[in-house]
């Protein structure tokens, strides 16, 4: 769907169904999370666990999951746009 070059190297994002996310990467080896909202904002979110990821993924509220279980646990960088 899209590829991102925030940071360090390339991430390959995916489509999600989301009334706030319209997209998310990750990459296991860096463990960052990189999603890109609906207005635009595309943030890299720094050591991840795989696990958070899948259970954002899977979360019915993939919008809720971020603000309760990534943003307020994990540090972030917002990238160029």
């Amino acid at each position: 769907w899209a590829r991102s070059f925030c940071g360090e190297s390339t991430m390959e994002r995916v489509q999600v169904l989301s009334s706030s996310i319209a997209g998310v990467g990750y990459c296991a080896d860096r463990r960052v999370l990189e999603i890109e909202f609906i207005n635009g904002g595309v943030y890299e979110y720094l050591e991840v666990p795989r696990d958070e990821f899948r259970a954002m993924l899977a979360s019915p509220s993939k919008g809720r999951h971020v603000n309760d279980s990534i943003k307020t646990r994990y540090a972030f960088r917002r990238c160029a746009q």
